[in-house]
Parts: C-alpha cells; structure tokens; sequence
C-alpha cells in the first residue's frame, strides 16, 4: 500500500513525503498529546522520523502521568507503520533507556529503533537525522546540570499557566512566558547558536547537505556554513513539525497555529471530538 495515499479519515493535502517530529515528552502534563494525535490523525506519509525524546523516561521515572491522548499518540504512529509508513525511531536522551537496545537492531510492529538516520531528499540531497543531545555540552558532560534545567523547564511550565491563566481572564491571548525567557536569556542564546554550528559542522564533516534534530525545543529552517540546519521544535508548546513535500520542498508546519487550536482548551475535547 502506498502510504502517501490519503487514508480515510486523513486530509489528501496532508499526505507528504517525510514527516520529522521529536520531543513530545509523553508521560509529562506539558506534552500536547490531544494536539499530536490530532496532528497524526489527519497526516499521511512514506516516512516518519522520530527524532528523540518521544518517551519521557527521566519525568515517569519520577511521577507516572498517563493520559489517553498519550495512548491515542502511540496507536496513531502504529497505524501509520501499519498502513506503510516508514517509521525511524531516534532515541534522544530523555528516552535514551531505548538506546541499550540499539545494538541489536530492534524493530517493533514496523517501528525501527536507530541511533541516527539518513533521509534522501527527492532532489538527492542526503539529510544526517539526529536527535542532537551528543552535541549539547551540559546534556553530554553535566548530566546533574542538565536534570536541574529539567525541573527548571518544567517548573517555568507550571508558572507559564498560572500566567495565562490569568491573561485569559483579561482577555488576553496564550502566551509563551518559558519561551520568552529562553529567547531573553543570553547565555542560552549563545548556547543555541553554538549548537547550531555544531550539528551543522558534523553534517558537513561527514558530507551530508543538511542535518534535523530535535532537543533544544526551538524550530528553525536555516543555512549554516553551507548546510541546511532543520530543528523540527517540539510537542510541548511550539508543537512543530518538519515535513518534505512530494515535490520536495521542506517547510516547518505550526499545528497550533495553522489550525487556531488553543492552549486554554480542555486536554480532553480533540480527543472527544475525534471519536
């Protein structure tokens, strides 16, 4: 079966010819799991990348959180392997308990578990597919450090929504407060753009055109140094995708903005909408 074929329920100008998404962190309240599993919902693919952080395993280790919107995303991403979709799992280091299965080549009900990939665009242009942790000094060197800017993360979250909860009370728009102060934050800035040049650099090195990855929650579409620096963002709050059109153009789609889904709604009503 050819899985770029709109399936039912699925949009025909939804069908693309790669689809790349990492760091939904399921298994955390900040996952927008309803807005994933719309999002696959209505897609359909050739291939799909997973390209890290799928599986929040430091958040569960520490508290199970469990929604069915969570089982909605699994079932939905099995069912595009089912229906053909190439499907490339990319652990990344909050998932990274699947990385101890990487020597053995596990594949599970179509769902290929690798360290890295290689995508080939329509036009030829080879694509290194990464989660891109490895090049994150404070993830690679600092494991402490970067499990407090975990909870720093996630404590930032909880404040975003007492803060727009208070914003839509005065009939203000969502509005990303734990964003903003990545953006604000020097230091992080230049830690951004230092993680840039180096995915971008280890792409060249190896004679790759271009590299996607996830990890730093931040989607982006830019030449660095000759080379194609794809961050395909996240499912937390930018809930982001990278997708290959069938004549080969890449574009970044916003979920959320394209389809005016609000972050005030309940978690519950896509899910309840789509049954």
């Amino acid at each position: 079966m050819n899985a770029s074929a709109a399936a039912p329920g699925r949009d025909p100008a939804l069908s693309y010819r790669a689809i790349f998404i990492s760091d939904l962190h399921l298994g955390t309240r900040g996952c927008r799991s309803d807005f994933l599993a719309d999002f696959l919902r209505r897609v359909s693919c050739e291939q799909l990348y997973l390209v890290g952080d799928i599986i929040d395993g430091w958040r569960l280790r520490k508290s199970w959180y469990w929604d069915a919107a969570h089982d909605d995303v699994l079932r939905l991403i099995l069912q595009h392997a089912r229906r053909g979709a190439t499907v490339t799992y990319i652990p990344g280091n909050h998932d990274e308990m699947f990385r101890a299965w990487l020597p053995i080549g596990l594949e599970v009900a179509g769902v290929k578990l690798c360290r890295e990939a290689e995508h080939t665009m329509v036009d030829g242009r080879r694509l290194l597919v990464m989660h891109g942790d490895e090049f994150d000094s404070v993830v690679r060197y600092a494991k402490f450090l970067a499990l407090l800017g975990d909870w720093a993360y996630t404590a930032a979250l909880v404040v975003n929504r007492w803060f727009n909860a208070a914003r839509r009370r005065l009939g203000y728009p969502y509005w990303s407060l734990s964003a903003w102060l990545k953006r604000q934050v020097k230091e992080a800035v230049k830690a951004i753009d230092r993680f840039e040049t180096a995915l971008a650099g280890e792409a060249r090195r190896r004679g790759f055109d271009g590299v996607v990855c996830g990890h730093i929650h931040q989607a982006e579409m830019r030449e660095v140094g000759g080379v194609l620096y794809l961050n395909d963002g996240d499912w937390v709050e930018s809930c982001t995708a990278l997708v290959e059109h069938h004549d080969g153009r890449l574009e970044l789609i916003d979920w959320a903005d394209l389809n005016r889904l609000s972050f005030f709604a309940s978690r519950g009503a896509l899910t309840a909408q789509a049954a």
